[in-house]
């Protein structure tokens, strides 16, 4: 999900006179495959593990559904208040605000920005991993399997902050266009890296691995609470790996007026979630027929040879969420640092420019405020801290999935495509509708109470503020 359209202030321009829309059915469906897959396809192995041969496809096949059957809902909201001559909307936000009011809008934002914010966290530890891992895999590799390699990822976190805070005094999103393309580039890299690494351990032993119910209570050395917590996590993963509503509507954005909108997006989705799936579906099963209930929380912490093309993999990790972490941060410094504007707008602080001149260039300067130099900073510093004190990939990624599924997911284009479509309460189509809202409602609480209780009992095995792999 790290796609992001190049443009004017938050993303567009806004005049519709100077907008262009040249988008087609082909470029909305690589659009949507970039805005998918991400960092969650690499815990996909492990959470087909937690709920076995049944339960862990039919999970990975439910969620592309869901995600599918919602994203032709919100399509049909992009134009209000009529779904093909209606005024366009440009954001996920602005569809809020235009069909259920500003109420709303304040609920989804919060729901969104904890997501980002979340989604910031869980960048940092699966940073560290990836660097721990390839310092491990280089030892062994060099010194043996037998050599002490553990390694320590507090230091790799916080120069990962480091770098964040220069990154984050970059203006706006339009600014670092090239960090999200090469983002892009290497979420494709890592995940087709991990695909062949188990493809390849699978075709070595030949037979599958695994149980019908996954990870067994006493034998695999774990409790019955355990099992319980670990499979709604399971869950959480999987449901984060999906998440594609956020950027749905800034795709359909990008599209022609002719056809209409919603009619080239509903075959785009359709194109995008189904390649999607094939290749999740194939990465999910196939590692956990490779590992077996030993299925790591993070694919590429599960190799050490080759260990080149294991090292490839976590470095193009690690680019990938370098970029990756700013797309999600800056939409957080924009609406914090407008507020601040609007708050105070004779403040020194937050309007006076500073230019430092830069070396090497002609005449070229680093404009800042000192309003965007200490917040932001002490914004990455807070979100690393965090993420020592949390290590924890899983459980992370689990609770982003709970937050993300059912409002942004679900709740949100189920009542919007209600209103929209003045579909009448009690008729057949709305007990549909709330019938799944209130199952998502659920599986969303369940993942959420997993990844917490997860998280509480991990915490018992941990040292704050240290993190080893």
């Amino acid at each position: 999900m790290e796609w992001r359209r190049s443009g004017k202030g938050r993303g567009y321009d806004q005049n519709p006179k100077t907008k262009t829309e040249e988008g087609t059915v082909w470029t909305a469906t690589t659009h949507a495959i970039t805005a998918i897959i991400g960092s969650g396809v690499l815990a996909l192995p492990w959470s087909v593990a937690q709920m076995g041969w049944i339960f862990g496809p039919l999970a990975l096949i439910g969620c592309a559904y869901v995600t599918y059957f919602t994203a032709v809902l919100l399509t049909d909201c992009y134009r209000t208040p009529d779904p093909v001559h209606g005024k366009r909307n440009h954001t996920y936000m602005d569809v809020v605000r235009s069909i259920l009011g500003p109420k709303d809008v304040v609920i989804c934002g919060i729901a969104q920005y904890i997501l980002l914010w979340g989604v910031m966290i869980g960048y940092t530890i699966t940073t560290a991993t990836s660097i721990m891992k390839v310092v491990r895999t280089d030892c062994y590799h060099y010194k043996g399997h037998d050599a002490k390699c553990n390694t320590s990822g507090t230091l790799y976190m916080v120069l990962f902050g480091i770098v964040e805070i220069v990154l984050s005094q970059f203006p706006s999103l339009e600014k670092i266009t090239l960090i999200s393309v090469v983002a892009a580039i290497m979420s494709f890299a890592y995940s087709f890296i991990g695909l062949g690494l188990v493809a390849a351990k699978f075709a070595s032993h030949g037979s599958p691995q695994g149980t019908i119910l996954g990870v067994q209570i006493g034998a695999d050395g774990i409790s019955a609470s355990t099992k319980i917590w670990q499979s709604l996590q399971a869950l959480g993963n999987i449901a984060f790996a999906y998440t594609y509503s956020m950027l749905l509507i800034e795709i359909q954005d990008t599209l022609k007026p002719s056809p209409p909108e919603n009619k080239t997006l509903k075959r785009a989705s359709l194109y995008g979630i189904g390649v999607t799936t094939i290749f999740y579906v194939s990465i999910g099963c196939v590692g956990y027929a490779a590992f077996g209930n030993d299925a790591p929380g993070n694919l590429l912490t599960g190799f050490y040879e080759p260990f080149w093309l294991v090292d490839l993999g976590n470095i193009a990790v690690l680019i990938h969420l370098v970029g990756a972490y700013q797309l999600y941060g800056q939409p957080i410094y924009a609406k914090y640092e407008t507020w601040l504007s609007n708050k105070w707008p004779e403040s020194p602080f937050i309007h006076k420019v500073y230019k430092l001149p830069l070396p090497f260039t002609k005449g070229k300067s680093f404009n800042f405020t000192m309003c965007k130099l200490v917040l932001r900073t002490a914004f990455v510093v807070l979100t690393t801290l965090i993420s020592l004190m949390l290590p924890f990939f899983n459980a992370i990624l689990g609770l982003l999935g709970s937050v993300a599924f059912w409002p942004l997911t679900v709740y949100y284009p189920v009542t919007m495509y209600i209103t929209q479509a003045s579909i009448k309460r009690k008729e057949a189509r709305w007990w549909g509708l709330q019938a799944l809202n209130c199952g998502a409602l659920f599986v969303s609480l369940l993942a959420a109470v997993g990844s917490v209780a997860g998280m509480a009992q991990q915490l018992k095995h941990v040292t704050m503020l240290k993190t080893e792999l």
